[in-house]
């Protein structure tokens, strides 16, 4: 499948996004995980544009956007994504994104209820108190993502990985997927942390109560945050959730047909 690349002028500096499926009327837009890209949701691009139009952009810093200086917010993400279906002439579009990017998406339903019609929110993490995810991320920050004397991050090996920060990798890693987190990291360079600091000061329970959309919770069975789940559905008045059996991180990835099946038909598709 054909999928289509542009830069679209935000005040952020250009944003780049890709794209598939644009003959289709329904839209769902995506937001991808911390220190990643675009790139990491071809798959899902691919499973969704047989039936939708799915858009993936880069957050400001990540994948081929421009970088910013100043640290970004949850919400400036959200923007981002909104100014580039508005440059797309989408009016209407659910909101999908893992990790870091369920958080995108949970802004995107709670700011822009006229413009989100529904929301899957995949692998989202729960804080009770910003303090605890300084606390879960501290390892991140200091062995598990290595850096060069000037803070510029170092590629890291699949096993490497699989033996030392396998929360954070899909059941079935393989090279692939460990050659496009290493490009996403370089691409990040020393603005990698943006996205996590983001994540870290948002106010994710104040936003699920303000949404008033349908919501999907999608979980991987084995990811860390699983036992939160409970209480993300009790925060989000429509809301409904699924475990994947077998599944752990990146599951936008690794399950990227589960995914995408189980979204459009959320959305009814």
């Amino acid at each position: 499948m054909r999928i289509e690349r542009g830069l679209v002028e935000t005040p952020y500096g250009y944003i780049h996004y890709r794209r598939t499926g644009k003959q289709h009327a329904r839209v769902v837009v995506i937001s991808h995980i911390n220190q990643q890209s675009s790139a990491l949701m071809i798959e899902l691009l691919e499973a969704l544009g047989e039936k939708v139009q799915a858009v993936a952009i880069d957050y400001p810093s990540c994948g081929m956007s421009d970088h910013v200086r100043e640290q970004p917010a949850i919400e400036d993400y959200a923007k981002c994504a909104v100014t580039v279906i508005d440059a797309l002439g989408v009016e209407r579009a659910t909101a999908l994104g893992e990790a870091t990017g369920a958080f995108v998406s949970a802004e995107l339903a709670a700011a822009y209820p006229s413009r989100i019609e529904s929301a899957v929110l995949v692998n989202c993490p729960y804080y009770a108190e910003k303090s605890a995810s300084a606390r879960a991320h501290a390892p991140l920050q200091s062995t598990l993502r290595p850096s060069d004397a000037s803070g510029f991050p170092l590629t890291r090996t699949l096993d490497f990985v699989l033996e030392h920060d396998a929360l954070h990798a899909p059941i079935n890693a393989n090279q692939s997927w460990m050659d496009r987190i290493n490009v996403a990291q370089m691409e990040a360079g020393r603005d990698r942390w943006q996205p996590l600091q983001a994540l870290g000061e948002y106010d994710l329970p104040a936003s699920l109560r303000k949404i008033r959309c349908p919501v999907l919770f999608i979980m991987g069975e084995q990811f860390h945050y699983i036992r939160d789940l409970p209480t993300l559905k009790s925060l989000t008045p429509r809301s409904e959730t699924e475990i994947i059996p077998g599944a752990r991180f990146c599951v936008t990835w690794s399950h990227a047909r589960h995914i995408a099946s189980r979204a459009l038909d959320f959305i009814g598709v």
